[in-house]
């Protein structure tokens, strides 16, 4: 069975203005497309953007996806597999966050107060799957299941003071760093403030600190992308080449 441009719109969801993106950019091109210029889509294109919604649904960007499903190895079943569990987790960390509304709720209409630890508990795990979903892979191949399962756990039991903490610290990182570029030294004493924020700010969730995987985790600020635009969207462009410059510097001093 075949579907025009606006059939595959009206069946998927997705405008025919999207279908035509994904067109021009290579992502999902239609089946053939007539002498008057009109598409038509078959159902591996279907399938296809299925997949594609499914990854979408998890945030991913449109390059990545792209990389997925056009990769000679792509294989349609494992995937929905990978979809499923992802879901199924991302369900169950929705679910939590629901809890803990529900909890604030009844609390204030009951007076009786939540404690600290429940009310942030719900944000803490949101934090944990949306590292795992970016850089999880990355992390794990690099430090292996065991250190990020144990960063996991001490991200978890953190205090409502220590987690604001941690979160206020990266914000002073950001502010430092931003300083340090404007001067434009890595060597200095601003830039091995900033090296030494990061350090702290890691330590939150590390289990043990040392300058080795401290200079490791920079190296992955410039190799993945994904690292890079973390600090290079949150300060400016060129922030996460200065910021390992600068971890380098402080780690192998």
């Amino acid at each position: 069975m075949e579907y025009t441009i606006q059939g595959l719109a009206q069946l998927s969801g997705v405008s025919t203005r999207t279908l035509r993106y994904y067109d021009e950019i290579g992502l999902l091109k239609p089946a053939r497309t007539n002498e008057a210029g009109y598409r038509f889509y078959g159902q591996f294109e279907v399938d296809m953007l299925q997949q594609i919604l499914f990854y979408r649904a998890l945030d991913m960007k449109l390059a990545t996806i792209q990389e997925i499903i056009q990769a000679p190895d792509f294989q349609h079943k494992e995937a929905l597999k990978t979809h499923h569990a992802a879901l199924l987790k991302r369900k169950e960390q929705l679910e939590k966050i629901v809890q803990t509304v529900e909890k604030t709720i009844q609390s204030i209409e009951e007076e009786q107060p939540m404690t600290n630890e429940e009310k942030f508990n719900g944000f803490k795990e949101k934090l944990i799957e949306e590292n795992e979903k970016q850089y999880g892979q990355e992390i794990r191949a690099e430090y292996g299941n065991k250190t990020v399962e144990a960063s996991n756990a001490k991200l978890m039991n953190m205090t409502e003071e220590q987690y604001e903490a941690m979160q206020q610290l990266e914000q002073q990182l950001f502010n430092r760093l931003k300083e340090a570029m404007a001067i434009g030294n890595t060597k200095n004493d601003v830039a091995m403030e900033v090296a030494e924020l990061h350090k702290r700010w890691l330590s939150f969730s590390w289990s043990q600190y040392s300058k080795e995987a401290h200079a490791g985790i920079a190296q992955m600020y410039i190799a993945d992308e994904r690292f890079t635009a973390y600090y290079d969207e949150r300060v400016s462009e060129g922030a996460a080449q200065f910021l390992h410059d600068a971890i380098m510097n402080f780690a192998l001093a």
